[in-house]
């Protein structure tokens, strides 16, 4: 089993900037893809950013230009900075990690808690 904690969302005005990170532990041989997703009630949940193993990054279109995920591989991190934020930005924002289990050959996937970050006008 694997468990992702994430910290660090609160509330902002817009234009501010805040940082999420998310800390995998448990049974980890490997970490492939690791990313962020947001939801908000009633909508699905959306892509946010992804970085590969290799540190390859993928964001959606919204957040170009504005986010910027990075990683850490020897303490199993992924981070999230956020930059001038927007109320539109406001939502419950997940942790995922894609990991081979020790002794696995099975990808599996993982989630985190989710943490609320708020974005005020």
């Amino acid at each position: 089993q694997v468990h992702l904690v994430e910290s660090g969302g609160g509330l902002v005005q817009a234009g501010g900037s805040l940082g999420l990170s998310c800390a995998a532990s448990g049974s980890i041989f490997s970490i492939q893809a690791m990313g962020w997703y947001r939801q908000v009630p009633g909508k699905q949940r959306e892509l946010v950013a992804t970085i590969g193993s290799s540190g390859s990054t993928n964001y959606a279109d919204s957040v170009k230009g504005r986010f910027t995920i990075s990683r850490d591989n020897a303490k199993n991190t992924v981070y999230l900075q956020m930059n001038s934020l927007k109320p539109e930005d406001t939502a419950v924002y997940y942790c995922n990690a894609e990991v081979y289990n020790i002794g696995s050959t099975t990808l599996t996937n993982y989630w985190g808690q989710g943490t609320q970050v708020t974005v005020s006008e």
